[in-house]
């Protein structure tokens, strides 16, 4: 411990990070930087910045940063560009966060000296896997402080109880059992584990979504979108050009209205158990769907099935901490190589938790062609008669294959 002397804290402000914040000077006697990241969770940020000064950390060394254009840019829009869905349901709203803080906590720890990181992720979990895989990737030196696999606070009495003896301030809301869920929210989304929802066979309570409506009370009228796309990355709404981030939460709010975007998911965790989590995504739930819509008609269709193929492993990449892997990189060029003609547009159809694809165009990039595809007559455009020889050697095989089992019989 003594080696240490001065260490980057992922502080969000509240009890817990709170709590590790007061617990390293005491246990490492260090220094402490404090980093917090606006990724457009939506909450007031300068309270993290008067509770760090309360516990005698340096104005200088107090880092509040505005991430939500890099995130949205830089992670969310690349990954979106694959398809990403992890298992088939998650849209991975948690985890794509967790390359960008890493990074900037090694950005941190290279301008002021530090020695090594921390952060408050549990030991069941999946973040402390991509915290850490994130920072030594990008400084294999590094040292890292994982609290909660150190110390004996396991419980939330023990965590109130230290932080009564210590001063540290804490919320009525704890005092009172604290938030019945545990909550993380970005710009992508808000996730909800624990307690009531530890019984995966309990149906999540209406009153703990917070951006979206049920599909039961959205509005009776379906709304239209308009999507417009530059490779790949929706860079307008409605004609309204924007920036990555304003894309996201214009769209989170569109199809939070319409009930759009909610899940209920058990998922298989890296560190091996089954967790249950509700999520809300609704920006997200969009831009997947328009995103594959634009790509029907501009993508070719083995590029497109290799895409389908290699999208798993790449969600199972960034699930499990392997943002900053090489072979991440690699599929990102092969992924991104693929994006440069997927530019239009896409119309949808907001409707009661639905989202329905009602037009794509692309006017220099489309590979569709009416005089080719019509039932009408095509004027030669198409040679029906290939379709037979077409056929017959893809039938071969099997023909050699039914008549040797004949044989055989």
């Amino acid at each position: 411990m003594n080696d240490i002397k001065k260490v980057v804290l992922a502080y969000s402000g509240g009890l817990d990070t709170s709590v590790i914040l007061k617990w390293l000077q005491d246990t490492y006697q260090c220094e402490v930087v404090t980093f917090t990241a606006d990724l457009g969770q939506g909450e007031e940020l300068d309270p993290a910045r008067e509770k760090a000064l309360k516990f005698g950390i340096k104005p200088e060394q107090i880092y509040i940063d505005d991430l939500r254009e890099e995130f949205v840019r830089d992670f969310v829009f690349p990954m979106f560009r694959a398809n990403t869905v992890y298992e088939g349901e998650y849209l991975l709203g948690t985890s794509i966060a967790r390359p960008l803080i890493a990074k900037r906590l090694i950005e941190i720890v290279n301008e002021t000296g530090a020695d090594a990181i921390c952060h408050g992720a549990t030991g069941k979990g999946n973040d402390q896997v991509r915290f850490e895989l994130g920072a030594y990737a990008l400084k294999p030196d590094v040292k890292v402080i994982a609290p909660w696999r150190e110390w004996d606070l396991l419980s939330r009495e023990k965590l109130l109880n230290y932080a009564e003896t210590h001063g540290i301030p804490i919320d009525m809301k704890h005092r009172q059992g604290g938030s019945p869920y545990s909550m993380d929210a970005n710009l992508l989304h808000i996730s909800y584990e624990g307690r009531h929802l530890e019984d995966p066979n309990a149906e999540a309570e209406e009153d703990m979504w917070r951006w979206t409506v049920s599909p039961e009370k959205a509005p009776d009228q379906a709304e239209y979108i308009e999507l417009t796309y530059a490779k790949g990355d929706v860079v307008a709404i409605d004609g309204q050009s924007m920036r990555a981030h304003e894309v996201l939460a214009k769209l989170n709010e569109i199809g939070g209205k319409h009930g759009i975007g909610r899940l209920d998911l058990v998922e298989n965790r890296y560190v091996g158990m089954k967790s249950r989590g509700c999520y809300e995504t609704p920006g997200g739930t969009i831009l997947l769907k328009g995103h594959r819509a634009i790509e029907s008609i501009t993508l070719d269709r083995e590029v497109a099935h290799l895409k389908d193929d290699l999208m798993p492993r790449y969600a199972s990449l960034i699930y499990n901490g392997y943002w900053w892997s090489p072979e991440r990189r690699a599929l990102q060029v092969l992924i991104d190589h693929t994006q440069q003609h997927v530019n239009g547009s896409v119309r949808l159809k907001l409707y009661k938790g639905n989202v329905i694809v009602v037009g794509r165009d692309s006017k220099s990039d489309s590979l569709f062609d009416s005089t080719i595809a019509t039932f009408e007559d095509d004027a030669g455009a198409y040679d029906q008669k290939d379709a037979g020889g077409f056929i017959k050697l893809n039938a071969l095989r099997m023909r050699i294959a039914a008549k040797l089992d004949a044989r055989r019989k």
